[in-house]
Formats: structure tokens, sequence, C-alpha cells
């Protein structure tokens, strides 16, 4: 009996596009909860790199309007804390939710505070580095329903600018 080719076929095409997809990581909340980024499968995504200190912070409040804006079109906004530029992540923890909600009414899931550059990058980073590297805080990914970084704007770049929700928009 000849062995079909289709089950391989099936097996390395799932393989490839997994290992290009954020799907494949799993990583803490600010609870210290794992939660897989498999769960928001078939959901648009905005990760960002977030720091309480820097001048960029207050985009935190635009990066929950942009989330209340499409909710209810399968869109999320994730935020990684970090404090790898300019030491401008000094809270841990609770804290950091603390901050989040109180100061610019953040309701979007803040994950635990994470290296996101050099050998002790977290490896979601590691991964999404090869799209590209973070140059400061607020760095921020367009992430496919696929789990796939589609496209990535910098720190300057106001999440309710037209660009970030022309884009958004096209993936919805």
């Amino acid at each position: 009996m000849k062995r079909s080719s289709s089950l391989p076929d099936f097996i390395n095409k799932y393989m490839s596009d997994h290992s290009k997809s954020i799907h494949q990581f799993k990583v803490k909340l600010i609870s210290g909860k794992e939660k897989k980024l498999s769960d928001y499968k078939d959901k648009v995504i905005l990760l960002v790199n977030i720091a309480s200190a820097c001048g960029f912070a207050p985009q935190l409040e635009e990066l929950q309007q942009l989330r209340e804006e499409l909710k209810d079109r399968d869109f999320e906004v994730l935020g990684f804390p970090s404090n790898d530029f300019g030491r401008q992540e000094p809270l841990e923890g609770q804290q950091i939710s603390d901050f989040c909600k109180t100061s610019y009414g953040v309701q979007f899931p803040v994950f635990e505070k994470i290296m996101i550059r050099g050998e002790q990058a977290n490896p979601l980073f590691k991964f999404l580095t090869k799209t590209s590297t973070p140059r400061w805080n607020f760095h921020k990914y367009l992430i496919n329903k696929e789990g796939e970084v589609v496209d990535y704007f910098f720190p300057f770049t106001k999440p309710l600018s037209s660009k970030v929700k022309k884009k958004i928009n096209k993936l919805l």
C-alpha cells in the first residue's frame, strides 16, 4: 500500500506556520498566572513593550481607547513591562498593574516585567526582534489572527494615529 504524502505535508505546513507565530509562546500575566498566547488565536493584536516612568506612558490611555473602540471586532492589546530602556520601569508586579489602571484606565492584559533585549531576553521578544528590534519603550508589533507579525510601529507613533488604525482595520 502506498503511503499518502498529504499527512507529512500537513504536518510540515503546521510546524512551519506555528514557528512563525506568537501562538507558540507561553508568558506570565502580571498576577503570575501562565497564559498561552494561542488563547489569542483569531484575534488581531497590538503587542507593546511598556514602562510606567517613560515619557511615552500616556500612550497607555490611547492603547486602552483603541482597545475599547475595537473590542467587538476580535482585537486585543497586550502590554509587556520592561526596564530595558533607561530603567524606566522601576515598579514590580501588582504596582505596575495598579499604576496602569489608576493612571490610565488600562484594562487590557499586562504581563510580568521581562527583559526584551540581549541574551537574557524573553523568548517571545527574541522571536519578535527577528522582525524589528525595539530601541525604546512603547515599540508596537501588529500581529494578525494567525499570530504572525505583519508590521511594527516605533514609539513616537501614537496608538490612535490613522496609520495604526488603518493597518489594524485591514486585518479585522
